[in-house]
């Protein structure tokens, strides 16, 4: 068989070629549309000279988006999406590293794209979808793909500020599809509802299995996540049944109390990752759902997105974490202490096809993290060191501890700032909370959102944590800020709280 993603839209476009593929609140778009549409945008870049170059999409988050990524997959060439929510400075880094050979944009980005120093082309989707297909020279890039060519290049944060594009093969894509799919029960029924930026890998889980399947995708307006009950609504509006979402959206909806006012009528699947989900939150989910069927998954970008999964159907107790479970079908797990050696806690490594093809135009970057598996010294096997920590409980699962940056030394004691959120969350008044660490003054501090205040906070939180994990500083927040992602934005509160002047500032 055919190990090229657009294998699943050639297929599914000849059995439900008039089905909605991919729509907003405004329009959709057919599988035949995508399929035609995309074949243009291929011959258009084909006509430009252009075959296994990257090809920038600047576009705004749409259903033409996913057209246009698929026809610069069409053309042989990798697509790297872009948004305009992300900072010029980020842009401009990401042009530089790795010099596209043209930019797609639409009526609202073209001005801003050409802001940019870019000495390519700048083209208007709406233009170029229009292109005469060519059917024939198509036929011939397919023929010479190859499932190790990459097909888009996603850029996430650098520790020295410079954001690195991880790039990914038909293969690692096409092998993630199929595990994710088998796990969450996809089908042609599937009607799934986007939260992802499409620039981030996690829009994956929709963007794909929509095509192999004949799914329905609904992208989600980005302002409705400010409104709970209006963001539930949208999901009953279009009979979504299964979302795959980062926690942050999923807590946002059960800490202000969503499921009083209106609930999901027709979500029978809740797939979520990135962060830890707070155990009230998510048996709050669960009170409310309790036919849906829940599934924790975990994987960085590096691995094409999610590597491991776990099926919450057993009761957790009170201050356990939803474990992460186990590696996907082709895809090994091996917990490595800091000799390389196998370890019951130790750094998440990733071995298998899920593994991407590294850093674009980064090689000390990617010499650093996809490295020879220690365990083998027969012949060449990269695997990808997450930078996690992970260990297995007593039933065998495999359990997220830290970040191996998120554990800090403080009054001479290893500390994971995750365990002291883990307690703050559990307390009933608290909807959402983060700690970060000021290394120069050796504080930790505390930041959270919740009908409680801080005094209160600070006494309960000395009742059931060591002293020297109490918290040296805590603050009430209005919101706390989040990432493009997603995540909580622990870069942006470590600034705020180095910032901020130090007098009349609540002190645990």
């Amino acid at each position: 068989m055919e190990n090229n993603v657009l294998s699943y839209l050639d297929e599914t476009v000849k059995r439900v070629p008039d089905k909605i593929a991919y729509a907003n609140e405004k329009e959709g778009y057919t599988f035949r549309q995508v399929y035609e549409q995309s074949r243009a945008v291929g011959t258009f870049l084909h006509k430009k000279g252009l075959y296994r170059k990257p090809v920038a999409v600047f576009m705004e988050k749409d259903p033409r988006t996913v057209i246009a990524f698929l026809g610069v997959i069409a053309a042989g060439c990798c697509y790297v999406p872009i948004d305009d929510e992300m900072p010029q400075g980020r842009i401009q880094k990401i042009f530089e590293n790795c010099s596209p050979g043209l930019v797609i944009c639409d009526g609202t980005t073209k001005e801003k794209a050409e802001r940019f120093r870019f000495p390519g082309d700048i083209c208007l989707y709406d233009e170029i979808s229009h292109t005469q297909e060519d059917a024939e020279a198509l036929q011939e890039i397919r023929k010479k793909a190859l499932d190790t060519d990459p097909i888009y290049i996603v850029f996430t944060s650098g520790s020295t500020g410079t954001p690195k594009g991880v790039a990914a093969c038909h293969r690692s894509v096409r092998d993630y599809i199929e595990q994710l799919s088998e796990v969450l029960g996809f089908s042609e029924e599937t009607v799934f509802a986007n939260q992802a930026p499409l620039y981030f890998d996690a829009c994956l889980k929709e963007i794909y299995p929509t095509l192999k399947f004949g799914a329905t995708t609904y992208f989600v307006p980005k302002s409705l996540f400010l409104f709970p009950i209006k963001l539930v609504e949208f999901l009953n509006e279009y009979r979504v049944n299964t979302i795959c979402w980062v926690v942050s959206a999923l807590t946002m909806i059960s800490a202000f109390g969503t499921f009083q006012a209106v609930k999901p009528q027709y979500l029978k699947t809740v797939a979520f990752g990135s962060e830890v989900f707070p155990a009230k939150q998510f048996k709050i989910w669960q009170e409310a759902l309790p036919e849906t069927s829940f599934t924790n998954l975990y994987g960085p970008t590096e691995g094409t997105g999610m590597c491991c999964y776990y099926h919450v159907r057993r009761e957790l107790k009170e201050h356990e974490p939803i474990p992460i479970g186990g590696p996907f079908q082709n895809t090994e797990i091996l917990l490595l202490d800091g000799e390389g050696r196998l370890a019951r806690e130790g750094e998440i490594c990733i071995r298998g096809t899920s593994v991407t093809l590294g850093y674009y135009n980064n090689p000390q970057k990617t010499a650093e993290a996809f490295v020879q598996n220690p365990l083998n010294t027969a012949y060449p096997e990269i695997i990808y060191r997450t930078g996690d920590i992970g260990k297995y409980n007593a039933f065998g699962e495999l359990v997220f501890v830290s970040r191996k940056d998120y554990q800090i030394k403080h009054m001479g004691h290893r500390i994971e700032l995750g365990e002291i959120e883990a307690n703050v969350a559990m307390i009933a008044e608290i909807k959402i909370c983060a700690c970060i660490y000021e290394e120069e003054k050796g504080k930790i501090v505390l930041y959270y959102v919740g009908d409680i205040t801080v005094e209160t906070l600070a006494a309960k939180l000395k009742e059931t944590l060591p002293r020297y994990m109490v918290p040296n500083h805590i603050e009430k927040q209005e919101g706390l800020p989040f990432t493009a992602n997603g995540k909580i934005d622990r870069v942006l509160l470590k600034n705020k709280y180095k910032g901020a002047k130090r007098n009349g500032r609540n002190q645990a």
